[in-house]
């Protein structure tokens, strides 16, 4: 939500850096004890095997883990994509912006070569 809420406020920069901010205050590790060993710290078991903990509960976490990793993954290659998207967006508009500098800069010329 407050992801949206920045994106609203500031763009892709606002929402850029409200996801920095929340990877900085840290993974969240600290509240989840130790992977697959039970119930974390937290108050959410997680689910019936991960509570268990033993050896399904660790196959369990570290499937989640993994998941977790190739969506993040996957969000920052759309977010590498977009951003050469905006820069090959810009730089045509860079080069429209200087033709147009060049058309009225022959425009002025024209006027003067007339008086």
């Amino acid at each position: 939500m407050a992801a949206v809420v920045a994106a609203a406020r500031g763009g892709l920069r606002g929402a850029l850096l409200a996801q920095q901010q929340r990877w900085s205050s840290g993974s969240g590790a600290d509240q989840l004890g130790e992977l697959g060993k039970g119930a974390g710290k937290g108050g959410g078991g997680g689910g019936a095997i991960r509570e268990a903990g033993g050896a399904f509960g660790k196959k369990q976490a570290a499937e989640e883990e993994r998941y977790f990793r190739e969506k993040e993954r996957e969000q920052l290659a759309a977010l590498r994509k977009h951003h050469e998207e905006e820069i090959d967006h810009h730089k045509k508009e860079i080069e429209r912006l200087q033709k147009e500098i060049e058309r009225h800069k022959y425009k002025i010329k024209k006027l003067k070569d007339d008086d």
